[in-house]
């Protein structure tokens, strides 16, 4: 994480050298309660996910707001590669967007145009929460050329197939592998041992030897060890559950335990 301008949005640092492993985690449920406790357990990064939610622009620029209150980058999901919605998220002050379904590299140029001011891409300029309400607007073009963070979400075979096109475009600082719509793009929903899924994800560890750019994995359940095994698989940019399994397992797990030793004791 770099520091910046009290102001401006926190940025995102991301590195794949000597082993270093970034771990967030996804925010569904629109509610700023939410938000502050996953802010404050310790993850490096948090996702606003626009795209399997009913949050909206309102909500998101509330979230985005007590993310970096809590002093963490906060990253949005939109629902699509949206020049428009991805504009507007930017200017409720995220430190960058994860755009999806992003297959080819012209749809990563245009992630990348969304994003940037020109000359480097074609946002449209205005003046809200992101550049100070319109006392920060030269520090804010600054920090949105240099530290804006775009990441691609890999979650199609022909994005497997474009990997390196993908992430040859400038601008693009890394991408997170969707293995639900990855397995879905194969014919085989949700079973990510399939023979069809496994070669996908192998053909996305060879790129990881060839890039520079870090390499990232949203493992949804919140298990530990699969998190770190894809760790040891070469990803270093790891999205580590979702707001609404973190409770769910809790309740579950914790009341599983609890009935069966009433049960015994009774």
């Amino acid at each position: 994480m770099k520091a910046s301008h009290k102001n401006l949005p926190v940025s995102l640092c991301l590195s794949d050298k000597d082993n270093q492993v970034s771990i967030g985690s996804w925010i569904t449920i629109p509610h700023p309660a939410i938000t502050e406790i996953i802010a404050n357990a310790g993850f490096d990064w948090l996702v606003v996910d626009m795209e399997h939610s009913s949050i909206g622009i309102p909500a998101a620029e509330e979230m985005i707001r007590v993310i970096q209150l809590c002093g963490l980058p906060a990253l949005v999901r939109e629902g699509e590669n949206n020049a428009n919605l991805i504009k507007r998220v930017m200017d409720c002050g995220a430190s960058g967007v994860i755009v999806p379904m992003v297959n080819t590299q012209q749809e990563a140029i245009q992630a990348v145009e969304a994003v940037k001011y020109p000359p480097q891409g074609t946002r449209g300029v205005g003046l809200a929460r992101a550049q100070g309400y319109g006392t920060l607007f030269e520090e804010y073009r600054e920090w949105v050329a240099n530290e804006s963070t775009v990441i691609v979400q890999i979650e199609h075979i022909q994005a497997v197939d474009n990997i390196d096109s993908i992430l040859s475009v400038e601008g693009i600082d890394g991408l997170i592998v969707g293995p639900y719509d990855l397995s879905a793009s194969l014919g085989v929903s949700g079973q990510f041992d399939h023979p069809y899924m496994i070669e996908a994800l192998n053909k996305i560890r060879e790129s990881i030897e060839k890039q520079t750019k870090p390499f990232g994995f949203h493992v949804v359940q919140p298990d530990a060890q699969a998190a770190f095994a894809k760790f040891q698989e070469g990803y270093s940019f790891i999205a580590f559950g979702v707001d609404f399994l973190f409770l769910g397992e809790l309740c579950r797990g914790s009341l599983k335990e609890l009935k069966e030793r009433v049960k015994e004791n009774l």
